[in-house]
């Protein structure tokens, strides 16, 4: 009983130090034509794309496109979501 407990335990600070979807959040600007409508928005991104703004350009881009946005800028990387 008393190994089960102590491996819990250990099972449980192991998972408590592990990052929680180690991300940024940037801010970005898009667009949609017909009419015109123009959006400033907040977005979650893997860790990966956080390196610079053109990372983060072109990991959101196809995920705006999809929703029938067109990203025009990435105005800042807010660090960890």
């Amino acid at each position: 009983m008393k190994r089960c407990m102590t491996i819990s335990l250990a099972l449980a600070a192991l998972l408590a130090a592990a990052p929680a979807g180690a991300a940024c959040r940037v801010e970005y600007k898009a667009k949609q034509d017909n009419p015109l409508r123009l959006d400033f928005g907040v977005a979650d991104l893997p860790d990966k794309a956080c390196a610079s703004k053109e990372a983060a350009a072109q990991a959101l881009a196809p995920k705006l496109k999809k929703q029938g946005w067109t990203l025009l800028a990435i105005v800042s990387i807010l660090g960890s979501s």
